[in-house]
């Protein structure tokens, strides 16, 4: 018996699914928001003066706004019907 043809295999691979690459742009803005939550800590955590630790404060704010609504607010936009 032959081996199957790639070309004429009508199942779709893992590459071409588009909620696999919708899991990754979800967990990399995880990803980015937690980097961020951690560059504001150390910006809080090594300054001096309190406008910088004011601008630590207000990204690592911004960070888990990042990190508890966008990924939500992708998935809902990306959810199936």
């Amino acid at each position: 018996m032959p081996a199957p043809d790639p070309a004429q295999d009508p199942a779709p691979g893992p590459a071409s699914d588009p909620a696999r690459g919708r899991w990754f742009a979800i967990v990399a803005t995880r990803l980015a928001g937690t980097a961020g939550a951690v560059l504001g800590l150390v910006l809080v955590g090594r300054a001096h003066d309190w406008p910088v630790k004011a601008l630590g404060i207000a990204i690592v704010l911004a960070a888990l706004y990042l990190i508890a609504v966008v990924p939500r607010a992708l998935a809902h936009r990306w959810r199936s019907e």
